[in-house]
């Protein structure tokens, strides 16, 4: 008899919610790596949107927290990110490792 294999279920401490679910928007906007850009793409929702969802989903002191967090982090929004490559980019010489 030949036995099934087994594959491991990784657990990850807050997985990704179901994207119906109005969960995921939460979600999506908590995680650095998912631009607004992107969730406009898969939800059809603006950053204006997002910022009223988290507004009325979260606590007050939670929502702040998070808009410092979005507002330092350049990676939510893909313009600001693509112009912070350049710049590190240009800053670094490729004869400084050659």
């Amino acid at each position: 008899m030949k036995k099934k294999g087994h594959t491991p279920i990784t657990r990850v401490k807050n997985p990704e919610p179901n994207l119906e679910s109005p969960d995921w928007v939460i979600w999506a906007a908590w995680a650095d790596r998912i631009t607004f850009e992107e969730i406009e793409k898969i939800t059809g929702y603006k950053e204006s949107d997002v910022i009223k969802i988290m507004r009325r989903s979260l606590k007050p002191s939670s929502f702040r927290l998070w808009r410092k967090r979005v507002n330092q982090k350049s990676i939510k929004h893909r313009k600001k990110f693509e112009y912070s490559r350049k710049q590190i980019t240009s800053k670094i010489k490729k004869s400084d490792y050659l």
